[in-house]
């Protein structure tokens, strides 16, 4: 419409009135709103494996602790800065490169009474949504698929930081973490102590140490 058009009608404003306190929006909760620096960090980012860790821990004999990793694996992450709930990963695992330090263990975590990685070669997660839980914290639910069965499960994740390296390339750092029942993904295996204990815990926590770097455009 042309405000300065012929038959334009000039009328003197009606005096404000101020909105009762029913009518008022909620302020939102400032930790609960993504940070203006994020948004530039909007596209695609690719794990680097040389300065990353997709690891686990588990109580064994009930007195320690083994922790290990899987070594390799392919990923796909988008990361929204503006809209984080649109953001999306996946991440697939070799399941035969598993490494805990020692090789006797190595073999029997990739054999049948576990991984029974000839059978399953892959590990998947793949995001379903992703929620704002406070100031660079961030929940990851997803679906996480070993040996043919895939449960749900929810990721805490943490923002570290945003850099350029010395040779230009973006990098950003996550920290995500989750535990998991394994014999729900059929890694029933079970040993018994003198005492009475399980030779190896049931919950297993998954930690992510992610450091991404942005996806270069195609071609």
């Amino acid at each position: 419409m042309n405000l300065f058009s012929r038959g334009t009608v000039f009328r003197r404003p009606e005096p404000a009135v101020a909105p009762s306190p029913s009518t008022l929006s909620p302020v939102p909760d400032p930790a609960l709103l993504p940070d203006p620096r994020l948004t530039a960090l909007t596209g695609e980012w690719i794990i680097d494996p040389a300065h990353s860790r997709i690891g686990f821990s588990v109580r064994h004999a009930m007195v320690t602790t083994v922790r290990g990793a899987f070594t390799e694996y392919e990923s796909r992450l988008y990361f929204d800065g503006l809209e984080p709930d649109r953001s999306t990963a996946e991440i697939i695992l070799s399941t035969s490169s598993v490494d805990t330090g020692v090789e006797q263990r190595d073999a029997h975590l990739v054999g049948r009474d576990f991984l029974d990685a000839r059978a399953h070669p892959r590990i998947r997660f793949v995001s379903t949504a992703v929620d704002v839980a406070g100031a660079d914290v961030y929940r990851m639910a997803g679906d996480l698929t070993i040996k043919a069965t895939t449960r749900p499960v929810v990721l805490e994740l943490t923002y570290i930081g945003h850099v350029t390296d010395p040779f230009g390339y973006e990098r950003v750092g996550f920290d995500g973490t989750t535990t998991i029942n394994r014999s729900e993904w059929g890694l029933t295996y079970s040993s018994k102590l003198a005492e009475g204990g399980a030779m190896v815990s049931e919950k297993v926590r998954l930690q992510f140490d992610i450091a991404a770097i942005r996806a270069l455009p195609a071609g």
